[in-house]
This record gives C-alpha cells, structure tokens and sequence, in this order.
C-alpha cells in the first residue's frame, strides 16, 4: 500500500500537535515510512509544503528529506485533466488557486488500488465547484 500525502497533512500536524522541535520522533516515522516506499508525495504537492518560510518548509528543503519523500513519478496529465473536469468546465483563476495542487494528489491515485490518498480535508459533496 502506499499513501499519498496532501500538503495539509504534514502543514496540519506541524502547526498542531506533531511540530519538528516538539515531536521530532513523528517527522522520523516519516521519513522511515517514505524510505520503506509506503508513504509518498507528488511532487507538485510537495512544492506547497516546500515553498512556505517557516520551520517545516526548512526541513522539507533538505535534500535527503526531498530524496525519500517525493513521488518520483511525473504526472499524468490527462488524469490531471480529467480530475480538473470533475471540477467543473469553466474554472475561473480564482477556482483554480483554491483547488491548488490537489488534482496532481488525486491523478497520482486515480487507477492505483493500492494507493491510499492521505488529507486533513473533509469532503463536502453537497458543495460546488472549487468549495467541495
């Protein structure tokens, strides 16, 4: 099985519970998880986490965490396109800055059984559009 990371989901346990210098242990359970292969982010989503300025941002630079951490697949972009599509037709700029990276997580999945998407996002089917 291998999971695929949101940005969220390391963001949210930095700024939760699970900070570099307050649980360090978990951010090694990581990196132990993406050596063994069962844990993984795309690279697009890994940019999210990589291009902030804080603390996490710094450890996510190091090349050794980049190494073992990213997805080294390239991204099929028709499965991008059709996740874009689930979307809506028309998306407006605005839209496509709140999807973000998100398509590129789901299109790393989509035809993969044993792929598992990880994300702090809860889905609101009853939404519309960029919102859900």
């Amino acid at each position: 099985m291998l999971y695929l990371l949101d940005a969220n989901a390391l963001i949210n346990a930095h700024n939760g519970w699970f900070a570099l210098n307050r649980v360090p242990e978990f951010w090694l359970w990581l990196l132990h998880h993406a050596e063994a292969g069962t844990v993984k982010m795309p690279a697009e989503t890994y940019g999210e986490v990589e291009g902030g300025t804080d603390d996490l941002a710094t450890w996510m630079k190091q090349a050794e965490h980049k190494k073992v951490i990213r997805l080294i697949e390239d991204a099929n972009l028709e499965k991008v396109q059709l996740v874009l599509a689930k979307y809506g037709d028309d998306l407006t700029e605005d839209e496509l800055i709140t999807i973000g990276q998100d398509p590129f997580l789901v299109a790393a999945a989509l035809g993969h059984p044993d792929r598992i998407v990880v994300t702090g996002e809860v889905s609101s089917p009853g939404k519309k559009r960029a919102k859900r």
